[in-house]
């Protein structure tokens, strides 16, 4: 199968298409979905290529106990955990009307789905791929309902071992080729010495076929610059329209100028990179005539003498002539004229 697939309608990802960009807002829109909409255009302005939520059913995501044991975080909003999630989820109308918003916008959305019920939600309102959390990376039954559904997946890796994403390969692709998988570190913000850029390359090695990308929750973009230098063809940020709300992850979020700023500094890199393919460029043709060695004598030769490494020396010659690298195809080789000292050889000059 090919390295590269549509992820979104008119939009590849993989080979030598652009790094897509995903801006998550997950639940940083504190529960209010005006809030929401302005980090939906905020990320349309920056650059980004898509917009990202985090959808849950909660009473399938959680148990009981769970959604009513007791809350004191100062990032809390509600007593219990329950009533603090029931704060950050958006209804299904409300999902809907973000996802118009971003349709008049123009950019792309989506959502993770943090339990089967809520993929099934997504599915029905058509998002164009699904984002798989690392929390649910190796819930192996939810992987293979949801690639069933045929949608490309974007599936994070946090927390998991290669082992496990051995597993999720296998699976997700038994049911469904077009997938990507994201190197992450679960910890927000997440410490530089544990992003393990490495393993993008070692993700490359185990999955040849397959797009390789970044989800980073560290602070700054200089890493996830570097990540799409390492061959990231996805890379995934959380953004915030002020790090200082309440929230966990809005210290690993980018601010909008943060975000514009990586948007660019991505854009640049995917230009440098530019071809593997390595040759004297176009631009570099006054630096060499200004500059460029070719092979001259270092001291007067007769015609039709044979020549010796002793006789050729390498200096910029005016006129250019034969490069240095080929100064030792010229030894045996007979010269057809007179030379004085410091003459350019040429090809011109040579017996075959």
């Amino acid at each position: 199968m090919p390295v590269e697939f549509e992820l979104c309608p008119g939009r590849r990802i993989g080979g030598s298409n652009p790094c897509f960009i995903i801006a998550e807002i997950g639940q940083n829109h504190q529960g209010d979905i005006e809030i929401a909409k302005k980090m939906i255009r905020m990320a349309k302005d920056c650059g980004a290529d898509c917009v990202k939520f985090q959808k849950s059913e909660l009473e399938h995501r959680f148990t009981k106990r769970a959604l009513e044991r007791t809350y004191n975080s100062p990032h809390s909003w509600g007593n219990t955990y329950g009533a603090h999630k029931r704060h950050l989820e958006f209804s299904h109308e409300q999902y809907r009307e973000l996802q118009q918003f971003s349709r008049e916008v123009g950019i792309f959305f989506t959502a993770s789905g943090m339990d089967e019920m809520a993929v099934e939600f997504l599915h029905e309102i058509n998002v164009p791929f699904f984002k798989v959390a690392s929390a649910d990376t190796n819930n192996i039954p939810y992987l293979e309902k949801t690639a069933k559904k045929g949608r490309p997946m974007v599936i994070s890796s946090g927390m998991q071992s290669m082992e496990t994403m051995h597993c999720v390969y296998r699976t997700v692709k038994k049911h469904n080729p077009n997938f990507t998988i994201l190197q992450c570190t679960s910890a927000y913000p997440l410490p530089t010495e544990h992003v393990n850029l490495r393993i993008i390359t070692e993700f490359q090695k185990e999955f040849p076929d397959i797009p390789i990308g970044y989800s980073g929750h560290e602070g700054g973009i200089s890493v996830t610059v570097a990540a799409v230098a390492l061959g990231a063809k996805v890379v995934e940020r959380h953004v915030t329209l002020d790090k200082s709300w309440k929230g966990s992850d809005h210290a690993a979020s980018l601010e909008p100028a943060e975000l514009a700023a990586l948007v660019r500094e991505i854009r640049t890199v995917e230009l440098a990179l530019g071809s593997p393919v390595k040759q004297m460029l176009p631009c570099e043709a006054s630096c060499h005539k200004k500059l460029g060695k070719s092979v001259v004598a270092k001291k007067a030769v007769q015609k039709d003498t044979e020549l010796t490494l002793e006789m050729l020396g390498v200096k910029v010659a005016e006129p250019q002539g034969i490069p240095p690298e080929k100064i030792f195809k010229l030894v045996g080789k007979k010269i057809t004229v007179d030379l004085q000292e410091d003459d350019t050889i040429t090809n011109d000059m040579i017996k075959d």
